[in-house]
């Protein structure tokens, strides 16, 4: 009888190792999701403030015309 019990616990497992990875890269995924929507804006302001610098910098020397976030 406990040979039998034992079957039937270990084939368990191996359905529940899956459900496990499963919500954990769920919950890796939702982590990145949240880092980028809190952090997002932040570093576009940081490439804007990088270009806007190249631009005034290279003024006399070239056009910048790709620059995010210029009108």
């Amino acid at each position: 009888m406990s040979a039998r019990l034992r079957r039937v616990v270990s084939s368990a497992d191996s359905g529940a190792s899956a459900v496990e990875y499963g919500l954990l890269v769920a919950g890796i995924a939702a982590l990145i999701v949240g880092i980028v929507f809190v952090f997002g804006s932040f570093v576009t302001s940081i490439f804007e403030e990088t270009c806007s610098g190249i631009r005034e910098e290279a003024s006399g020397q070239m056009t910048l015309e790709t620059c995010p976030g210029t009108p």
